[in-house]
């Protein structure tokens, strides 16, 4: 399950608690499109402002609105012991897999962040994938310990954040990934911006936020990278440039949190406190830029 498009959908909160009909119709979204996978809980899933209880949940409601298609379950928390009970969690609600990052208040050395992998693997009965996310964690992976890592049982992809603007630089970091690795685990991009740069660098899956709300469109960016159409996908990817840009200035999760509900996906609010959707101008930029580029699937 490691391969292709991975997509992951918006968890629409707000202080009342998550609406579970919304989410349910996302990830069937999803599903009917053909995505290769399903990330529920990931960072654009709000994983961690969400109670045990209802990640359990939120796990049990993606896996049976995915319809067969894989899901894979955020089990990031700050405490070793919390990490463990939100992984059986997962499995009990059928995930195929796992996603942990190595969520953090005290700064971790690297023989902390393997003994998180080290625990958590050994109890696992699915595989797992590493989240590299260093603007979140303030974690910085280097590739001796994701070779120390991916060597662990169980340990079958590595999310790294978004590869260099430049293309050379790019194949340069994933090569020397790949080199550090078993043959066994996958590499896959995120900063969906980087998506199709990633998978033409030679990563073979894209964990992708955009993909949550707009399967179809990150799809058919995936598809054209991988099937070695590395012109026609960046073309492609160029044409979403206004949409990229909109990332990088506000962040996924709130571009995302706008788009939904302009879609009529979710209402609003749709962000936990304290998180808060973009102001009206910001809106107004997300909307046009989706009429401009027809972006509705």
């Amino acid at each position: 399950m490691f391969h292709g498009l991975s997509a992951f959908p918006l968890t629409p909160t707000d202080e009342q608690g998550i609406d579970y009909t919304a989410y349910a119709s996302l990830v069937a979204r999803l599903a009917a499109a053909g995505v290769d996978s399903i990330g529920a809980l990931g960072s654009t899933g709000g994983y961690a402002y969400l109670t045990r209880e209802q990640r359990a949940r939120t796990a049990k409601v993606a896996v049976e609105a995915a319809g067969g298609v894989p899901v894979m379950v955020s089990i990031g928390a700050p405490r070793t012991s919390h990490v463990l009970t939100l992984a059986e969690d997962a499995q009990k609600a059928g995930a195929r897999a796992v996603l942990l990052a190595p969520v953090t208040y005290q700064p971790l050395t690297d023989d902390e962040v393997f003994g998180l992998y080290e625990d958590v693997t050994r109890e696992l009965s699915v595989p797992l994938c590493v989240y590299d996310n260093p603007r979140t964690t303030q974690v910085h992976f280097s590739d001796e310990l994701h070779g120390r890592i991916s060597r662990l049982p169980n340990v079958r992809s590595i999310k790294i954040p978004a590869v260099p603007d430049d293309f050379g630089q790019a194949k340069a970091r994933i090569d020397a990934l790949r080199a550090a690795i078993p043959e066994t685990v996958t590499i896959g991009v995120s900063g969906d911006w980087a998506g199709v740069r990633g998978l033409n660098a030679g990563c073979d899956v894209w964990y992708s936020a955009v993909g949550g709300l707009f399967p179809r469109t990150a799809l058919a960016l995936a598809r054209a990278a991988l099937a070695g159409d590395a012109g026609r996908a960046t073309e492609s990817s160029d044409a979403l440039t206004p949409l990229w840009a909109l990332l990088r200035q506000h962040g996924g999760l709130r571009v995302l949190s706008a788009a939904a509900s302009h879609l009529g996906l979710t209402s609003e609010p749709n962000l936990p406190r304290p998180l808060r959707g973009l102001d009206e101008a910001a809106r107004r930029d997300v909307t046009a830029v989706l009429d401009a580029l027809q972006l509705t699937t």
